[in-house]
């Protein structure tokens, strides 16, 4: 047992992983009604957050290490385990996934209509897909998971979409899975040259492997976690993948799935790969800059607002990704705060339009305009998530941005007043959709009598903004489960 890991003394991670599946799935599949269909779709993802916050709750945010963790043979003869752990990476990321399934589920209740059963047997797949990927310490384990979660997203968009799906499906598959199967080549030459799958272990094993070995493994990895993040410019799946997917299936993708290619990064490249880190990292913070400006300039042009909100999701990410190669303690913790905080306040903003869309089949922003005094509930929660999108302080995006900016002007002043750049363009975008989509005149007369947000939708948002307000105001909650974790990563003692 390595310094900082946790006796077993119950498998929360394996029920939080599992009992969903096992138990929900079943409800979905024989369920009769539209209801019962959803409330055990509910049910699966209310058992699954309530573990992943005791987990948080219970974790030690002053030991090294692994913790929570749970080790097994599952086939011996090629050394591939059953091990399961969470440190300081991925502790927030497993909160993440388990408080924002619920929301998705009611989210998906409002604007499912076609084959629910299909869609909530497919989200219940889907979060415990993206779960493992966030607790595996075994890297076949990782590599299922990894996979797993392809499948169902790939299901969202192709059947449950808008008119152009079968184009957002297959450009999707084949960008992610390009991605995938060169990691696999490279976990096996990781296996080959170590010895074992063994994700705890491998980085020692790989500090003393030859530098051509490290350059190959990281180009393979680069490529996978740089296409799901997306980086640019590998990004262009993304605004394609969110325009024709479902509500609900935008927000699981902008909330979780974008989140498993940074977390790839922090897990796998800089420790196992940190010569060729070292090498390239000039690149790896230009090309985060250029998601930034690119991704806010992009926005800021965008007649779709779904579109719009994709794009910013591009820029925001590149926040994170510059966080993750300035290679400080203090843009890490910036990194992680910005990916916890990116994945409510991006489902917030997607549900917003997924909420306009189902009243006004349009997602046009010339289409809309003046449903503040229609809608003044929604106006109001829609410019709140509006404003810590573009990073309000004492609001979660606030936090996750400035600490990136922090470490990025301690990396070099020019970077810094660059990625500051993408704070004022967000600014500008955001504050330009929010006065044409609702405020001014009513510009389509059939808007005149648009109801306004119900409570299962403000219960939603509700939701969402609980963490938004939590991490702008108590940021400390979240950024000292990160220390010793990001301290390692940043070679600090």
């Amino acid at each position: 047992m390595t310094t900082g890991e946790t006796a077993l003394d119950f498998p929360y991670l394996s029920l939080a992983l599992w009992l969903p599946l096992l138990v929900g799935l079943p409800v979905i599949v024989l369920a009769r009604s539209r209801g019962a269909i959803a409330l055990g779709a509910l049910a699966a993802s209310l058992v699954q957050a309530a573990i992943a916050i005791l987990v948080t709750v219970r974790f030690d945010h002053n030991a090294s290490g692994y913790q929570f963790v749970e080790a097994a043979e599952w086939i011996p003869a090629l050394g591939i385990s059953y091990k399961l752990g969470v440190d300081g990476v991925s502790i927030l990321m497993v909160l993440l996934t388990g408080v924002l399934g619920p929301l998705v589920v009611g989210a998906a209740w409002l604007t499912i209509h076609k084959r629910e059963r299909e869609f909530f047997a497919a989200l219940v797949v889907l979060q415990t897909a993206m779960l493992g990927v966030f607790v595996t310490l075994d890297f076949i384990l990782f590599y299922v998971f990894w996979e797993m979660a392809l499948i169902p997203m790939y299901l969202m968009i192709g059947v449950w979409g808008h008119e152009r799906r079968i184009y957002a499906t297959v450009k999707f598959f084949l960008y992610t899975f390009a991605g995938s199967v060169l990691m696999l080549v490279a976990i096996l030459a990781i296996r080959l040259t170590t010895g074992t799958f063994d994700i705890e272990a491998i980085p020692a094993e790989m500090a003393g492997a030859p530098l051509v070995l490290q350059r190959w493994v990281f180009a393979a990895f680069f490529l996978a976690f740089a296409i799901k993040v997306p980086m640019f410019p590998f990004h262009t799946w993304l605004p394609d993948a969110h325009v024709e997917a479902p509500t609900a299936g935008s927000m699981v993708l902008a909330g979780v799935l974008l989140k498993m290619g940074a977390y790839g990064f922090l897990r796998f490249l800089l420790p196992m790969t940190p010569a060729a880190v070292d090498e390239t990292r000039g690149l790896l913070v230009a090309l985060s800059l250029a998601a930034i400006i690119y991704g806010a300039l992009v926005a800021l042009v965008q007649p779709d607002l779904k579109k719009l909100v994709a794009y910013s999701s591009v820029s925001h990410m590149g926040f994170v990704t510059l966080g993750i190669f300035t290679a400080s303690q203090t843009g890490m913790d910036g990194a992680i705060i910005q990916m916890l905080s990116h994945g409510v306040i991006s489902p917030a903003l997607f549900f917003a339009v997924g909420v306009v869309y189902e009243r006004a089949h349009t997602r046009r922003i010339d289409d809309l305009g003046g449903l503040a005094p229609r809608m003044p509930l929604y106006a109001a929660i829609f410019g709140f998530f509006m404003l810590a999108s573009l990073g309000l302080p004492l609001l979660s995006g606030f936090v996750g941005e400035f600490l990136v900016l922090v470490g990025a002007f301690g990396y070099d002043t020019a970077v810094g007043v660059l990625a500051a750049l993408g704070v004022i363009l967000a600014a500008a975008y955001m504050l330009w959709m929010y006065q044409r989509v609702v405020l001014g005149r009513l510009r389509n007369q059939s808007l005149a009598a648009i109801p306004d947000a119900n409570r299962l939708e403000i219960a939603t948002f509700a939701g969402l903004g609980v963490l938004v307000v939590w991490v702008g105001i108590f940021p400390d909650t979240f950024v000292r489960l990160l220390g010793t974790a990001t301290a390692g990563l940043a070679g600090q003692p």
